[in-house]
């Protein structure tokens, strides 16, 4: 999911160190600029940026960038000066001179529409992961903040700096590079591959079979796996636990067997705790502690309410004591190398974490299911702008995580900004039903189950549901018709408690005792606390 986020924590204490990025838009090298458009102002620089002007205005994109935007609020483009294009062009086995670029057409139209993000983004609503809209190419970029001496920068795609953020235009902003944007060719493995640096863990990925799953690329029509996200330790990393060797690691881990694919094997389970099912930048993480899925037996927990570092599996480590006259330091937990992480994959994000994970015993944490396990539903509300509308289930025999016993549901995508679903979307269900939810795994323990819902109905009729865990009755009957009108009667109703015994997946059914307009918001699970 992309969004804009707050930048919290550790970037809110770096940003006060070591000064941050201009808070307030540049002038351009001329004025009234809220009259110009970001056309107008590489037309009026061009001995500054006139070499990107000619590769925009070869593939057709300076055009755009001459008026408003029509699908969304304005442009943003992302602008390597004239020295950037020159070094791209010096690195190049391709291309001798500008003149042989630009004759590239297909190459050019592609690099053109990867430097435009389709919305106008403001530096200070940068995320620290993706930004919140796709390139005209479709692609999405991604924002790290990185802290070298005592400057600090933006960095695009880990890849370029920006020199001069926020030249406002009348449609949209522009932000100066000092590197021209390379075109994510690369999946998560292929990475791992051209980077020698990360070889103990490549050779692991290779002996578990893994190397398959991160070799996806997600942009192909042909694929069908979802993203991943890898947590990964460079080769110095895990020297310093004395781990120099593939062999090495597998005595550290003290793994049984050489059957190291087997996924019962320590190795095999050391390399799945490393990928979560799911792409999630660092802004993804922020403002919530939870347990992520793995393809591991365990899951992964992340704590994004600390206020200096977000933190995995804390409490459960013990790296190191660091005592600095009164103060002292424990250092229990995994944490980011955060300027290096939000590397960019056709497979998903790639973050590079600062002590060896080992698996540890889980610990509980709310969970919400939205649905967004379901493929269709992921795949329509990941699309740029969204259609508002109702979606038919065409196929429901290719769902995932979806069934039903009655009347079709629908998925709804709510044009109402003033709706109070979460995301703005929902599962309608009318008349007389049994919704089936397939629920990733959860860890065991004791949980109170929420669900939000709006049972709203024109015609006065009552929507009244009981909850079933795995096929058995959870708590009593629920009346969902909570009064109101329709889109502002969502409200949140305890079902019941269970008392999970094992780390499993499960199903949760939602079975209408007196029928009526049904839509169904999420699911939580929150832990009963001792």
């Amino acid at each position: 999911m992309k969004k804009i986020v707050r930048i919290t924590g550790l970037l809110l204490i770096l940003l006060v160190a070591y000064g941050c990025p201009t808070e307030e838009p540049l002038e351009a090298n001329f004025e009234d600029t809220e009259d110009k458009t970001i056309f107008n102002f590489l037309e009026e620089n061009d001995s500054i940026y006139g070499n990107f002007f000619k590769i925009l205005d070869a593939a057709g994109v300076s055009q755009i960038l001459s008026a408003y935007n029509p699908y969304n609020e304005g442009y943003t483009l992302f602008l390597p000066d004239s020295f950037a294009v020159e070094d791209y062009i010096a690195e190049s086995p391709e291309y001798n001179s500008l003149q042989d670029l630009l004759n590239d057409t297909e190459f050019v139209k592609a690099m053109a529409r990867y430097h435009v993000v389709n919305l106008a983004i403001d530096a200070n609503d940068f995320p620290f992961g993706a930004l919140p809209a796709s390139t005209l190419s479709k692609d999405f970029l991604t924002v790290s903040f990185v802290v070298e001496n005592d400057s600090s920068f933006y960095k695009i795609n880990n890849q370029a700096p920006v020199i001069k953020e926020n030249i406002e235009m009348s449609n949209g902003f522009i932000h100066i590079l000092s590197s021209v944007l390379r075109p994510i060719t690369y999946t998560t493995y292929d990475w791992l591959s051209d980077h020698d640096e990360y070889s103990i863990f490549k050779e692991a990925v290779d002996a578990t079979g893994f190397d398959e799953l991160l070799d996806i690329d997600t942009k192909d029509e042909l694929n069908e796996q979802t993203p991943v996200t890898l947590f990964v330790e460079a080769d110095s990393v895990f020297n310093m636990s004395e781990i120099y060797t593939l062999a090495d690691l597998v005595a550290f881990l003290e793994v049984e067997g050489t059957d190291y694919e087997n996924p019962s094997n320590d190795l095999y389970q050391f390399v799945g705790y490393h990928i979560i099912d799911a792409n999630n930048y660092l802004d993804d993480f922020y403002d919530n502690t939870t347990n992520y899925t793995t393809f591991s037996n365990l899951p992964l927990n992340i704590n994004g309410d600390d206020y200096i570092d977000i933190t995995i599996n804390k409490f459960k480590y013990a790296f190191d004591t660091i005592i600095e006259f009164t103060d002292t330091t424990i250092v229990d937990y995994v944490t980011f190398y955060y300027d290096q992480s939000n590397i960019n994959s056709l497979s998903g994000a790639i973050h590079l974490i600062d002590h060896v994970m080992t698996l540890v015993p889980p610990s509980q944490a709310t969970k919400s299911f939205s649905l967004w396990e379901e493929p269709f539903i992921s795949n329509l509300r990941n699309q740029e702008e969204p259609e508002p509308g109702e979606y038919i289930f065409e196929e429901p025999e290719k769902l995932r995580v979806l069934s039903w016993i009655g009347p079709d549901p629908i998925f709804v995508i709510s044009g109402d900004e003033e709706h109070r679903a979460g995301d703005k979307d929902f599962i309608l269900a009318e008349g007389s039903f049994d919704l089936f939810y397939k629920l990733p795994k959860i860890v065991q323990g004791e949980y109170e189950i929420h669900i939000n819902a709006n049972c709203y109905d024109p015609k006065n009729t009552h929507a009244v549901v009981e909850l079933y865990l795995d096929g058995s009755k959870v708590g009593g009957f629920a009346d969902l018709s909570f009064g109101g009108s329709e889109n502002y009667s969502y409200s949140t109703k305890l079902l019941g408690t269970v008392d999970l015994a094992t780390y499993e997946a499960h199903e949760v059914e939602l079975r209408a005792l007196i029928p009526g307009r049904f839509e169904f918001d999420w699911v939580r699970f929150t832990p009963v606390k001792d």
